[in-house]
């Protein structure tokens, strides 16, 4: 089964940039992506830009309306996401409780649809 783990966190926390708790939690996310990469879970994985350079499309009445930045405001953002195939749920919850973001944001374990897109 696949699985998207849509990894996200609460605006301004989390270590800082620079700082030793940073480059601690950096060492711990290569050490939980390398494991996920050696158990051959992993499919996909990558990190998103801030969202100040992301741009929306919306399309109403046939014109299209196009915006800077995410399409709703919220506490959290999205900084990156993993696809895993695992044989269920509860080994992607076991994967996601080791993403060191957990502490201090989240991860949605979401299941990829079963209707593959044309690419």
């Amino acid at each position: 089964m696949k699985y998207m783990l849509l990894l996200r966190f609460e605006n301004n926390t989390g270590p800082a940039e620079g700082t030793p708790e940073f480059d601690a939690e950096m060492a711990q996310w290569g050490e939980v992506m390398g494991e996920l990469g050696k158990s051959g879970a992993m499919i996909a994985a990558h990190g998103l830009d801030t969202e100040a350079t992301a741009t929306t499309l919306r399309v109403r009445n046939d014109e299209a309306l196009v915006s800077d930045g995410p399409f709703a405001e919220t506490k959290e953002s999205f900084f990156s996401y993993i696809i895993i195939d695992v044989p269920d749920l509860d080994t992607a919850l076991e994967w996601a409780k080791k993403m060191p973001n957990v502490t201090y944001g989240s991860v949605e374990i979401r299941p990829l649809s079963a209707h593959e897109q044309d690419a």
